[in-house]
């Protein structure tokens, strides 16, 4: 038998004995039970007194929908620009997983990634790729979207190992992602279980071919079918707590 609500026999819910701005209140609940504490909406006193509401929500993140980063149309100019860009590559030190350890050793004077105008970069604001490094988990992947998202553009992803293309050891594994692409874009696939460091410098060797000849737009990809990658984000992400745009 169907529960009876006050919203489908048109009667108040204090009929009920419920308080009149309970469904609201419902509603609101629902929304926000994956949001943390320090996120929801609170009142704080000024320092000149005055009661003011804060919402983190709205106050900390961009709720406008990203836009194409078009190139200049002066062609001489933006092959220029991609010429700076291909050499000027920062990586974001975010290890996903247990490719990670091929990374540190792109330092070292053996490697030594310097020397093709790569290093690392803190802080997604500072950084123009992202490297994806071995299997992703679901919770992981919540983490990586938003530092994504809050990467100024052009930015690329360079996927690292098998467990991005397709699972790999992890393919049935109920708690890690098969295929990256559906998720967000990916412009470079190294292959292999985990790649050894020779195997990244000549994924950056190809990402650098893509960007010099102004291929490298996965970017603007994820922007033209951003409502297609979020609907993919959600199915996943069962506690999604954050807005939909990170900018």
């Amino acid at each position: 038998m169907n529960r009876l609500t006050a919203t489908e026999d048109k009667l108040p819910a204090s009929v009920f004995g419920l308080p009149t701005n309970f469904l609201k209140m419902k509603e609101t609940d629902d929304n926000d039970k994956f949001l943390h504490e320090e996120n929801k909406k609170r009142e704080a006193t000024a320092p000149d007194g005055s009661i003011i509401e804060i919402d983190p929500m709205q106050d900390y993140f961009c709720d406008a929908r990203p836009q194409v980063s078009e190139p200049y149309k002066i062609k001489i100019v933006e092959k220029f620009l991609n010429w700076a860009r291909s050499e000027s590559i920062w990586v974001l030190g975010f290890g996903t997983g247990c490719g990670s350890i091929e990374i540190p050793p792109l330092v070292t004077p053996r490697f030594d990634m310097f020397r093709y105008g790569v290093q690392m970069r803190p802080t997604p604001r500072q950084s123009n790729a992202f490297i994806i490094s071995g299997y992703l988990s679901v919770k992981t992947l919540k983490r990586v979207i938003r530092s994504y998202e809050q990467m100024q553009s052009p930015k690329y992803v360079i996927a690292l190992g098998s467990c991005t293309i397709n699972g790999g050891m992890y393919w049935d594994s109920y708690n890690t992602i098969n295929r990256l692409d559906q998720y967000m874009p990916v412009d470079v696939y190294i292959a292999g279980c985990m790649p050894r460091p020779e195997a990244l410098l000549a994924g950056f060797g190809k990402l650098k071919e893509l960007i010099k000849t102004g291929r490298a737009e996965k970017a603007n990809e994820y922007v033209e079918n951003f409502d297609w990658y979020k609907a993919n984000q959600k199915k996943i992400i069962k506690d999604w707590n954050m807005p939909d745009y990170n900018w």
